[in-house]
């Protein structure tokens, strides 16, 4: 089974490469000409682009071949005094030098909305909120020449005090989800409200892709036996082109299980890794770990003694 690390968003070890910077919208409000203020928004957009694309020239050069973009690259991007800037526009020669690296270098590169992106809100005004916010991420996609099929993943959403009504929620405003931006979706089970056999029950009934994360199953889970649905787990990727995908985080401390470590715990990983060996022929890992890329660089330097693991590249091993 060949198994592909990958990162979130960030660098630790490249420098003065945040893809985040921002404006707020007092900080907007206070430059007295508009037009002079959008322009500082698209010079901060297209900063956090460029940025984007050192990330990627800094994976390329360690042989990392699988990393998530942040999600906040456009500042203000749907804020509702907006409405009329065409924020695509500027970007459009940044996103274009992004695509032609990633046809020269291939990594697999997705995103992971904000929590406020919610698909199961009874709130009308929140639903069409968080499918114009897909769309930005449609559009940034489609701008770097990305197929945008399975890019995006996200969790279930709000609990509403009531589960199995929030779940149907998220069946009958699917309906609403224009069928472009359903295709990029994969959800996640996350830690606290919608576990893993409640996420299955929607990508299972909707066809979409489950993303599994380790940690959250282990942190909230109905039946801690996870392995017993992994069959069902890969068979939602079994229409997609890309291997399919997990996240790997580590906890804290015992009082802080839900909060992630500053590294990826060794053991844990390889019992993941071994208790689903032979069901997959490839497994694509992100790392979701406060050190970023050196969590990565940590865990390979961690299994470098493991006789099971025979590595292909500085990220990627057979195990």
């Amino acid at each position: 089974m060949i198994v592909r690390l990958g990162y979130v968003a960030m660098s630790v070890e490249l420098q003065n490469a945040s893809p985040s910077q921002t404006m707020t919208f007092k900080q907007f409000s206070q430059i007295a000409d508009r037009e002079a203020a959008i322009q500082k928004l698209e010079r901060i957009a297209i900063n956090n682009l460029s940025n984007c694309l050192r990330l990627l020239k800094h994976n390329v050069a360690n042989e990392i071949h699988f990393f998530r973009f942040s999600s906040k690259l456009i500042p203000l991007a749907n804020h509702e005094e907006l409405s009329d800037w065409k924020y695509m526009r500027p970007l459009k020669g940044i996103l274009q030098e992004i695509g032609q690296y990633l046809q020269e270098h291939p990594i697999r590169v997705d995103f992971h909305p904000d929590h406020f992106v919610l698909l199961n809100s009874k709130s009308t005004d929140i639903l069409n909120n968080s499918i114009k916010t897909l769309a930005m991420h449609e559009a940034l996609l489609k701008g770097m020449g990305i197929d945008p099929e399975h890019r995006c993943v996200m969790h279930v959403g709000g609990a509403y005090e009531d589960k199995e009504k929030a779940l149907e929620q998220f069946i009958h405003n699917w309906a609403y989800v224009p069928a472009s931006i359903q295709r990029m979706i994969m959800l996640e089970n996350d830690d606290t409200s919608f576990h893993l056999e409640h996420t299955l029950y929607l990508c299972e009934k909707l066809g979409i892709p489950l993303v599994f994360d380790y940690h959250h199953h282990l942190a909230y889970h109905e039946n801690p036996e996870w392995e017993k649905e992994w069959d069902r787990v890969v068979s939602t990727w079994s229409f997609s082109k890309l291997p399919i995908k997990m996240h790997i985080s580590s906890p804290k401390s015992e009082k802080e299980y839900r909060a992630h470590a500053d590294t990826i715990d060794r053991e844990m990983f390889l019992h993941f890794l071994h208790t689903i060996k032979g069901s997959v022929n490839e497994i694509h890992c992100m790392i979701e770990a406060k050190k970023k890329d050196a969590a990565l660089f940590q865990l390979v330097d961690d299994l470098k003694e493991e006789k099971s693991i025979s590595w292909m590249d500085q990220s990627s091993f057979e195990i």
